[in-house]
């Protein structure tokens, strides 16, 4: 009976640890106990489980400020800025890694497709709006940031904005270092082939190089450069650390009312870049037409990877939609 006991706290706080901290804090032991004695008397339900990991997950999306009622106040626009941030680092890390796929094939080859062109052409667009509104966003906030550490005021935004540094320089010096093996390097020139710059196209193949299904085949994986492969294994370290960074720092960094709905209308403007962006996929993967049998058109080939990579960026787009929306409501609020 004492070892069932002891093997029932185990699993109530395992079920338990699906809730946030500021729940757990709250109502966990309580919470725990009534579970302890339910599971004395069932230890085997799998609707208890399934209701615990979404009643848990709620929560956190709540914590979060992405379910329940949208706090009124400053925490609320924090929030949705924060998850506005996470939203849209997980769409541009797989978007580019396929939009960087498709550029290579542009580089060597027109697509001889209607859709693909349109695909590329649109996802380019995206990109380059994308990378404006990321511009006009990030100024402000590194001058609040700045600001706010003048102030003395700094003690929760230090670290995270010093991760943020970290990682940026390292994804950069990564990125230039490795941007030499862009296999785009020696394409046949053609009319359209100076849609994306090189530099930037290899740039930005060598950042979302890790994210590849040569993971899958490790003896393929095997022929790659020693270094090349430590890289691939640094770069999404990098890429979680710099996307945990800003959203700390989001969370943290004193907004003004204007200056934080100036940035969700950016993440608004953004979020229909996105929609633009993943449209273009979609035109490339539900391109039927018949393909050339030539080498570099398989650089256009739809692949399993890529099919992963429009699901990721649907749910990271959804998710940047509500993030927005919630963010707003409360700003709107905030300065009536």
């Amino acid at each position: 009976m004492i070892a069932s006991g002891a093997t029932s706290a185990r699993r109530a706080r395992r079920l338990v640890g699906w809730y946030p901290r500021s729940w757990r804090a709250r109502y966990g032991d309580e919470f725990c106990a009534l579970l302890e004695c339910e599971l004395d008397e069932h230890p085997r339900s799998l609707r208890r489980a399934v209701n615990i990991a979404w009643s848990g997950t709620l929560a956190r999306a709540s914590a979060a400020g992405l379910a329940g009622m949208p706090d009124e106040g400053a925490r609320q626009v924090r929030a949705s800025l924060a998850w506005l941030a996470a939203s849209l680092a997980a769409f541009l890390a797989v978007g580019l890694t396929v939009w960087s796929q498709l550029v290579v094939g542009w580089q060597w080859t027109s697509p001889s497709t209607p859709g693909t062109t349109l695909g590329i052409v649109v996802m380019s667009v995206a990109a380059l709006v994308l990378a404006v509104l990321g511009a006009c966003a990030v100024v402000p906030i590194v001058v609040a940031v700045v600001v706010q550490m003048v102030r003395g005021r700094a003690h929760r935004v230090v670290v995270p904005a010093a991760v943020v540094s970290l990682a940026t320089t390292v994804l950069v010096v990564g990125a230039r270092r490795f941007e030499n093996g862009w296999p785009g390097t020696g394409g046949h020139h053609w009319a359209q082939q100076g849609l994306v710059p090189g530099g930037v196209a290899a740039f930005l193949w060598a950042a979302t190089l890790a994210i590849s299904s040569y993971w899958a085949h490790p003896g393929a994986l095997s022929s790659f450069p020693g270094p090349e492969i430590a890289w691939m294994v640094v770069s999404p370290i990098a890429m979680g650390a710099l996307t945990i960074g800003s959203t700390m720092t989001l969370r943290h960094v004193e907004l003004s009312a204007k200056l934080a709905r100036y940035e969700l209308r950016l993440g608004q403007l953004a979020a229909v870049a996105m929609t633009a962006f993943l449209l273009g996929a979609i035109a490339w993967l539900s391109d039927s037409s018949p393909r050339p049998r030539s080498v570099p058109s398989d650089l256009f080939h739809v692949g399993a990877i890529d099919v992963v990579a429009a699901v990721v960026m649907a749910l990271a787009l959804v998710s940047a939609y509500q993030a927005v929306s919630r963010g707003i409501s409360a700003t709107t609020r905030r300065l009536a």
